[in-house]
Parts: structure tokens; C-alpha cells; sequence
């Protein structure tokens, strides 16, 4: 379990991190969102004592990270997959890490072969693809099988079957009990492996809860119709209590309600439709809507 106390983090009159606090709990994947410049990864270098806090503290499963003897066995962590010797080999740059925790060496074999690396075991990782540099960061988190892990946008870099392999992985290795926080700025994969959410922004918690709940409460989901009858379907709508909206296709979208209920509608005032469907509410849409006071970076659209 990682507990975030009232963390903070000044750079000069720069806050980065303003008095953070939520719990990752183990047996589930836990997301981290943010904006870019949310604080993110100012958050999670903190807590693995890579930048002291200006306030507040990090416990991992009661202690302080610099506390933990031989850390590797307790905490697994990809921040930066090219952060390695380039001139050393993948087994070597394992061994190595493996030597300075006392974990026996045969455990690199094993973890080589999980991330699929075992034919570039002896090449230098200052050769791999970003994929491939991703992979064996992705072994070196897992190398003292910890309880924790902290994946710093994981699916980077890696192609279609590595997406769904490392997506697989996550969510097996908290099915085991473990804790696994995970950030990320790819919203249909945090949606599909992640239950739990920690959004920030601007260094402030957003929100703290399960995937659902928070699609729920920040987007909505709709009925579309499109009709060569628009007007009549409108009217059928509004007077059933219902509210719609027509859109720039010339669609119509009608909110609080199910297909089931237009279903009826149309079939009641003998109306002409060419499509009725659910559109459901999405991870991206909830996340830019609560988020768009706290972007910091902004895009500018095309000048004429």
C-alpha cells in the first residue's frame, strides 16, 4: 500500500505538488491522470526519495522508501526506460541490479523471458527500440518480485501485442494482491486496465475514485437518432419530458433516457427513423471536462 500525507513540492515559488494525500491499495490498478504539468511524475519520484518533499511524506506499506532494505524486493519502478548503461547488456544491466539486493541470479533469466527478451539478453541496451528499452525496464521493475510496482507510462513505445501483453500483466499482478500504480496519458487503456483513479492537477487532487463512478459523474451518455422527421421527433421528445438536442449533422441527441424508451416513442407517433443508439460516456471525455481548469499547456488553433 502507498499513502500520499499532505505531500508538497516548491521550486522557488513554482508549487509543483500542493498538499496531496490519497491511498493506492493493493488487489487492484490503480490509474494516475493528470494534465501535462500536473505533477505526476514530481510525485512519483517523490515517492521513491528521488526528490525530498518540501511537506508532507510518502509511506510505503508504513515506510519511508530510503527506509526499505533492499528495495527492489519491495518496490518495482519504471520511470524513465532509457535510464540504463548503454553499453551494457541486457543481462548484465539486470544482473547488476539483482547483485545490489541479493536476488539470486537466476531470477534475471526468469524475468528476461516474462517481458519476451531472452534472444537480446547479451545485446547492449544502448541498441534497443524504445519498445525494447521499455521491456527491460518493464524486468527490472518486476526483478525482485515486489508488492509494489510504479509504472510511469508503460505502454510507451510498445507495439499492439506488447500493449495487451503489459495491460495482461498489470492486472494479474494485482489480481495477486499487489499494488500497482500506473500513469499514464492514454485514456482508452487506463480505462481498460486500471479500476481505481488518482486524477491531479495542478498539483491538487481531483479525484479520487473508481473508473465508473467517475465517468458517471463527469460525462454523460445519450440516445442519438437521426430522422428524416426531425421536428415531429423533437416534439415527441420534449413533451415525454425528455431533453434533446440537435446536433450539427442535423442528429438529434436525447439525454436521461434509453433506446428502449425512443423505441417506444417512435413506434407511439408512427415516426421514420434511420438510427437510434446508445453513445456511452468515455475515460477521455470525463477526464478533459473536470480537467479543463487546470491544463497547462494549451494549443492554439490554426491561424487563417
Amino acid at each position: 500500500m502507498i499513502e500520499v500525507r499532505n505531500l508538497s513540492k516548491r521550486y522557488g515559488k513554482a508549487v509543483a505538488v500542493d498538499e496531496l494525500s490519497f491511498t493506492v491499495r493493493p488487489g487492484q490498478v490503480t490509474g494516475f491522470l493528470g494534465p501535462n504539468g500536473a505533477g505526476k511524475s514530481t510525485t512519483m519520484r517523490m515517492m521513491l526519495d528521488l526528490d525530498r518533499p518540501t511537506g508532507g511524506q510518502v509511506l510505503i506499506d508504513g515506510r519511508h522508501y530510503r527506509r526499505l532494505p533492499e528495495p527492489l524486493r519491495h518496490v518495482g519502478a519504471l520511470l524513465e526506460a532509457k535510464a540504463v548503461h548503454g553499453g551494457r547488456s541486457a543481462y548484465h544491466h539486470l544482473l547488476w541490479l539483482a547483485q545490489s539486493n541479493r536476488i539470486p541470479k537466476a531470477r534475471v533469466r526468469q524475468v528476461l523471458a516474462l517481458v519476451g527478451l531472452e534472444h537480446a539478453a547479451r545485446k547492449r541496451a544502448g541498441t534497443f527500440s524504445l519498445g525494447m528499452a521499455q521491456r527491460l525496464g518493464i524486468a527490472a521493475a518486476l526483478l525482485g518480485d515486489p508488492p509494489v510496482l510504479l509504472l510511469d507510462e508503460p505502454v510507451n513505445g510498445l507495439d499492439p501485442e506488447g500493449i495487451l501483453w503489459i495491460r495482461n500483466l498489470m492486472k494479474g499482478l494485482a489480481a495477486e494482491g499487489r499494488t500497482v500504480f500506473v500513469s499514464s496519458h492514454l485514456m482508452s487503456e487506463t480505462a481498460l486496465a486500471a479500476e481505481h483513479l488518482i486524477v491531479i492537477g495542478r498539483g491538487r487532487l481531483l479525484a479520487d475514485t473508481s473508473v465508473r463512478e467517475f465517468i458517471q459523474e463527469n460525462a454523460r451518455s445519450y440516445v442519438r437518432i437521426r430522422t428524416p422527421e426531425p421536428e415531429r421527433m423533437r416534439d415527441a421528445l420534449t413533451g415525454a419530458g425528455i431533453r434533446v438536442k440537435q446536433t450539427a449533422d442535423g442528429a438529434l441527441e436525447a439525454y436521461e433516457t434509453e433506446a428502449a424508451k425512443i423505441g417506444e416513442l417512435v413506434a407511439a407517433n408512427s415516426l421514420t427513423v434511420h438510427e437510434v443508439s446508445t453513445q456511452s460516456a468515455s475515460l477521455e471525455e470525463a477526464f478533459m471536462r473536470l480537467t479543463s481548469d487546470a491544463v497547462e499547456y494549451r494549443a492554439g488553433g490554426l491561424q487563417q
